[in-house]
């Protein structure tokens, strides 16, 4: 058993943060109702270019990763009876998980009292872009700009003198995280109401989130009244310490070697790189001497590793007791035997895609296909006590989709 099976959660929300958090909670085993717009559905899922991939027909993975487990229904809440819908799934939920604006909430009826007034016992659960306090609280905002560049990390990873700024590696980069934050404050918000039957408003903001991954250097930024700095890439790493740093193989990959205690492992390192007659060189004997001879460490190290290929090193370092790992693409690290050995991707219909990072009792995270729009309408009504007439009239209206 999934440890929220039995948790109930209504999602009203769009995109790709919110959206995550509710994907998060259904891997953990909920039931997630998605609220979609009776007519446009989450506009999510218009999205078939990111950059220069391109998604045609279904499944779509720039729906699933946010979406896969859940359910949908094609609700306007903007019309009485649509309204009437919401309220009758709020009296049985768990969870309202939502990432619309206070304005929003407040003309369809959706904030905080409203719901409830409804549900007195419900874990209210709200994904914003700046958080629900000052100025700018009303305002929207997408992991671009809230998490990614005005949170620290842009500028903090961008080389001095570069033009622009470097981009997320790659798209939902911040909504993912701040998704992942999200679930886990609204586990721990049901675990209080679990112990007290006090009951939680959860918020987290995308920029919230964004200050949190880059913590460690705002941190020691606030301390030195100093800035962090991007640094340009270079082909080595450390200036004292050879076994910190990158290496390049024979097929163009890379080693990415992080010994911080160097002296401890240069044996070892000799040992595996085939070159034992190093360990005894008096120039890498201890850490000092080391440290004043890391260019000629280097220049070593570079000519062995060049001489051989990533797939032929990793054989031979799998002996290494140091921390080091290839230097990995997308779809490598999506064939990494670690990674399949662990179920960190795992089958979610059709699609292969990443599970969320937390496991239960030594066991792959279940994946669900996400739902087409609309597609348990008629399945959620009936749960809801409503017979075909009924339900035959909503959808006439337009209440229902």
């Amino acid at each position: 058993m999934r440890p929220l099976e039995g948790i109930r959660v209504l999602e009203v929300a769009m995109y790709g943060f919110v959206p995550s958090a509710g994907a998060v909670l259904a891997d953990w085993g909920a039931d997630v109702v998605k609220v979609e717009h009776a007519v446009t559905g989450d506009p999510q899922r218009g999205l078939r270019r990111t950059g220069t991939f391109e998604v045609v027909g279904d499944p779509n993975p720039n729906v699933a990763h946010a979406n896969r487990g859940k359910r949908s229904l094609g609700l306007d809440m903007a019309v009485p009876e649509g309204r009437e819908v919401l309220y009758e799934l709020v009296k049985g939920a768990d969870v309202f998980l939502t990432s619309f604006l206070p304005a929003s909430r407040a003309r369809l009826g959706i904030d905080v009292d409203d719901i409830r007034a409804v549900n007195p016992r419900i874990v209210y659960a709200r994904g914003s872009a700046l958080g629900p306090r000052g100025p700018e609280s009303d305002k929207g905002g997408y992991d671009m700009t809230a998490f990614w560049s005005r949170a620290g990390t842009a500028a903090s990873i961008t080389p001095p003198a570069t033009e622009g700024v470097i981009s997320p590696p790659g798209p939902a980069y911040g909504d993912t995280v701040s998704g992942t934050n999200l679930a886990g404050g609204i586990a721990a918000a049901l675990l209080r109401r679990e112990r007290t039957g006090e009951t939680s408003v959860v918020d987290v903001s995308l920029l919230g989130s964004g200050l949190w991954a880059l913590g460690h250097s705002i941190g020691l930024s606030l301390h030195l009244d100093r800035a962090w700095e991007g640094v340009t890439p270079t082909a080595h790493g450390s200036p004292t310490n050879p076994l910190s740093g990158l290496y390049r193989t024979a097929d163009d990959r890379y080693l990415s070697f992080v010994m911080l205690q160097p002296a401890r492992f240069w044996a070892n390192v000799c040992q595996c790189l085939g070159r034992p007659d190093l360990a005894d060189d008096p120039r890498f004997a201890t850490p000092e001497s080391i440290a004043r001879h890391t260019d000629d460490a280097v220049k070593i190290l570079r000519e062995v590793i060049a001489a051989r290929t990533l797939a032929e090193w990793s054989e031979d370092l799998a002996a290494l007791d140091g921390p080091w790992a290839p230097v990995q693409d997308t779809l490598q690290a999506a064939a990494d035997a670690q990674v399949r050995a662990n179920g960190y991707i795992g089958q979610a219909g059709e699609l292969e895609l990443v599970a969320s990072p937390v496991q239960f009792d030594v066991e792959d995270t279940r994946l669900g296909p996400a739902p087409e729009f609309a597609a348990q309408t008629e399945e959620i009504l009936a749960e809801l006590g409503y017979d075909w007439d009924r339900i035959l009239a909503l959808k006439t209206g337009g209440a229902v989709t």
